[in-house]
């Protein structure tokens, strides 16, 4: 038996819309719609378009939408300084096996959108590529972003590699006109800024 599958509701019509929450045919919900959703469900008369329960069904949704448009944003993670960075990572990959290579993509607040594991395994140039950091910045819209990798060791102490691939991802985001603010490598309980040690 395959699942049921529906319409991202994004993509529907106001008409669309009024006949999913309502339950009414289409015709009479773009008909609803036509007219003017606040209006009617403001004044009884709607009836003549539709049953009790479908203008309940209608009022609750509306309800329920600006309810859900008053409640108040979860606060998101704000990057301004390594330690910012450090303090937010440690905790999830200083103490992972492998060497986890990822990126934290930013908004020109310098808010978090979103944490991304861009690669795990031994950290070298032909696994971490600009291609693929960028393209995750890139979907993501970011203004910028902060790279970050462990080091299994527990030593955060950057290897040339490290500094090397920091700059070269450095070129690629200005050439892409994406900010690369940082670079955070972690260990046991410490964390590294390539940043401030002048890599970037």
């Amino acid at each position: 038996m395959s699942a049921v599958t529906y319409p991202d509701p994004a993509q529907l019509d106001k008409a669309a819309l009024v006949a999913e929450v309502s339950g009414l045919p289409i015709e009479t919900a773009a008909l609803v719609a036509q007219a003017g959703l606040r209006s009617l469900l403001a004044e009884p008369e709607t009836d003549r378009y539709m049953a009790p329960r479908h203008r309940r069904r209608l009022m609750l949704a509306f309800e329920l939408g600006q309810r859900i448009a008053q409640e108040p944003q979860a606060e998101r993670a704000v990057f301004r300084t390594p330690t910012d960075a450090g303090r937010y990572l440690l905790p999830i990959y200083s103490t992972r096996p492998v060497e986890t290579f990822g990126v934290l993509t930013l908004n020109v607040r310098r808010q978090l959108i979103c944490e991304r594991v861009v690669s795990t395994g031994c950290l070298t140039s032909s696994l971490v590529h600009p291609r693929e950091v960028f393209n995750i910045a890139v979907k993501d819209r970011a203004a910028a972003i902060v790279l970050f990798h462990n080091h299994p060791s527990g030593d955060p102490e950057p290897s040339a590699e490290d500094v090397s691939l920091t700059r070269r991802l450095v070129q690629a985001g200005q050439l892409m006109g994406i900010e690369v603010i940082d670079h955070i490598v972690l260990g046991a309980g410490r964390f590294v800024s390539l940043k401030e040690r002048g890599a970037l």
